[in-house]
């Protein structure tokens, strides 16, 4: 019996691939990897954080960007979809394609029942690695929650949890708030 071996693909390879194809994959080590497509309650609530946040970085040098923006993890090699990045400052880019952002500020990943472990544990191992990255948060789909992740001077990471329906998330890295409200506005819970 035969066992099909996987393909190796080089970042450039992995590259050329996404950049024709008419799906998204992420990269890591030489693998890609298909992603699957979200929930109308996932789609609810990145809309909902991209207007909250559009709405309070509007004259703001920072820029906002939804999940077709790539992020590339450069201590690590992995190429990412986060659901929600911003970048406050000049974004820097892998190569002239600007599809590759290098330098997020704060990442927001809506968590699934098919990516939550991956979320909360190798992800942020590759996240945590990013220097300009200051601020991670983890939002639920199915109950009022956003944890967030600051980076402190010394390099930890400080936890903060929100589960009160009318509480906000204040954001230091960038200098805003989400209420919770906002952020789970007609999304409908059990």
């Amino acid at each position: 019996m035969s066992v099909a071996i996987k393909p190796k693909y080089t970042p450039q390879e992995y590259l050329d691939i996404e950049r024709k194809a008419e799906t998204k994959s992420e990269y890591f080590n030489g693998e890609i990897f298909a992603l699957a497509g979200a929930s109308k309650k996932h789609n609810i609530i990145v809309a909902n954080i991209i207007i909250e946040l559009g709405a309070q970085l509007k004259k703001r040098l920072c820029q906002i960007y939804p999940s077709d923006m790539r992020v590339k993890v450069s201590q690590t090699g992995l190429y990412v979809y986060p659901d929600v990045s911003v970048v406050c400052g000049d974004p820097k880019f892998e190569d002239e394609h600007y599809d590759v952002l290098l330098n997020p500020t704060l990442i927001a990943e809506v968590l699934s029942e098919s990516t939550e472990a991956y979320d909360r544990g190798k992800k942020f191992e590759h996240y945590r690695k990013i220097e300009s990255l200051k601020e991670y948060l983890l939002i639920a789909q199915d109950k009022h929650s956003i944890e967030q992740f600051i980076k402190q001077n010394d390099g930890s990471w400080l936890f903060l949890e929100t589960s009160d329906s009318e509480g906000t998330v204040r954001l230091r890295s960038i200098n805003c708030e989400l209420l919770i409200s906002d952020v789970y506005h007609k999304v409908e819970l059990e």
